[in-house]
């Protein structure tokens, strides 16, 4: 496998894990493989893994969580800014692994891959060779 190769399946892993997840609060999964199923039962998850944020802020929480997921995995699958992208999304990721982990322990954000997550997206970061991707067609118009 070549770098450029590598670098693809995770931009596409890191958006597709996005999408998925999104997808899953918004009842698009079917409820035999959902982990929550509705919007409402996201934003309880959210308030159980972030026991200090008041529940009136729960919601905007939680669309601010879904606004960059969404946003962050389109940019990723088009390959704009994915440094930057790929940063941001490792952050986000970092900082979900971590409520899990102080809220319902450490096992979860394990077995949900929350850290792994969150590395490959950091190590992606640092991935400088285009390959597919919008930065390369704006790179090229400027020159």
């Amino acid at each position: 496998m070549t770098v450029k190769i590598i670098k693809l399946f995770l931009r596409l892993a890191i958006s597709f894990g996005f999408l998925s997840a999104v997808a899953d609060r918004f009842g698009i999964w079917s409820k035999n493989v959902s982990v929550w199923g509705n919007w409402d039962n996201f934003l309880g998850y959210t308030q159980l893994i972030n026991p200090w944020i008041p529940n009136s802020l729960v919601p905007t929480i939680g669309i601010l969580a879904t606004g960059a997921e969404i946003i962050f995995a389109v940019f990723l699958i088009i390959g704009f800014k994915t440094e930057l992208f790929a940063k941001l999304s490792g952050l986000l990721l970092l900082l979900f692994a971590l409520s899990m982990t102080f809220s319902t322990g450490i096992k979860g954000a394990f077995d949900f891959s929350v850290f792994t997550a969150s590395a490959g997206a950091f190590a992606l970061s640092l991935m400088k060779r285009k390959y597919l991707e919008v930065d390369n067609l704006i790179f090229k118009s400027k020159t």
